[in-house]
């Protein structure tokens, strides 16, 4: 149920990542701040909620940490998810390149 949440967000956002606008991580960090600033209407966003806590430094990097076990087991499950997501996203634009077209000319 999160993790079709955040795909929703992923699939808006798939033209930023096709661009190399940003990555999945990053928007993974986006989501989760999106979702604990504004007050939860559905049990994706209590349990992200309740499970996560968001920390952000001075310089803008975010650190996202599991508040439990489960919450532990939610964060790694999102991080590979996104990582996954990213991979796909690669392995359609590669689908149609050569070898040739990465040499240096």
């Amino acid at each position: 149920m999160i993790l079709k949440e955040f795909s929703k967000y992923l699939q808006a956002r798939n033209e930023d990542l096709i661009l190399n606008k940003t990555t999945t991580t990053k928007l993974l960090c986006e989501w989760i701040k999106l979702v604990i600033n504004k007050n939860p209407k559905n049990h994706a966003d209590k349990i992200v909620h309740r499970e996560i806590m968001l920390a952000e430094n001075k310089a803008g990097d975010f650190f996202i940490v599991g508040k439990s076990d489960s919450g532990r087991t939610l964060v790694k499950a999102l991080y590979n998810f996104a990582l996954s997501y990213e991979h796909y996203i690669m392995s359609k634009w590669l689908q149609d390149k050569q070898p040739k077209d990465f040499y240096n000319k």
